[in-house]
């Protein structure tokens, strides 16, 4: 049977040295991002909706505020598809191709980061890849430490100093902000035309397999918090 996903990266995470594994999947039925080969980061020594309980989840989202177990507004249900996605790697289901990741993402679109912040990641393991995919979106909580990441991820903003500084270095920002924030008010207070995301803007709505605009190098893009906690973005961006 034809493996459903292969094993890119696994090793000590860029954020803390911990063990972790990169995996990407091939198929992916996400209305809002459409069948791109979507890339999962988790810790190779635990299941990952038990490391969001312990705060081992460091190890793959840094410092991120919107990590269950900080604010939880992230919308990843951990004991979902990361877990499923786990449980298979666990039980030998996905081929090691860290060394050469073969056809399968070849003229692809791949997302950086279905689950886990791309930073934990080596750039050469991302390059490796990305060499022959058609594109790519991507986005970090880690831009301050991570500058390479410019050619690849938008920088993950909480707040109007957050898209100013990310901005004036060089950063394209994806800003997500409370539900129905009026949008000349973001433009006044952060300085920057911000985009609505297309992939959820009513009639012209697309998918982010379509659009790509969140490759780190076109637009700075603005989208309403989603998920079932979105009102707990009020606690990040005060």
């Amino acid at each position: 049977m034809k493996p459903t996903g292969f094993i890119f990266y696994r090793g000590p995470s860029e954020l803390d040295g911990s063990p972790i594994v990169g995996i990407a999947t091939l198929k992916s039925t996400n209305v809002k991002t459409g069948n791109m080969v979507q890339t999962w980061i988790m810790r190779d020594d635990v299941e990952p909706h038990i490391a969001t309980r312990s705060d081992l989840d460091k190890a793959v989202c840094g410092d991120c505020p919107l990590r269950p177990s900080e604010s939880g507004v992230c919308y990843v249900l951990t004991f979902q598809g990361p877990l499923a996605i786990y449980r298979a790697y666990k039980a030998g289901r996905y081929p090691d191709f860290t060394l050469a990741p073969g056809p399968e993402v070849t003229g692809r679109m791949v997302r950086l980061g279905a689950y886990g912040d791309p930073a934990a990641i080596p750039q050469s393991a991302w390059t490796n890849l990305l060499e022959h995919a058609k594109g790519w979106t991507g986005y970090t909580h880690q831009w301050r430490r991570f500058p390479w990441l410019r050619d690849y991820c938008q920088a993950s903003c909480d707040n109007p100093t957050d898209v100013r500084d990310a901005s004036a270095d060089g950063w394209k920002v994806f800003y997500v902000v409370p539900p129905n924030t009026d949008r000349r008010t973001l433009q006044r207070e952060t300085g920057q035309l911000l985009h609505d995301c297309p992939a959820v803007t009513g009639r012209k709505s697309t998918t982010c397999n379509a659009c790509g605009l969140c490759n780190g190098r076109r637009a700075h893009i603005v989208i309403d918090a989603h998920g079932a906690r979105a009102n707990n973005i009020l606690e990040v961006t005060k």
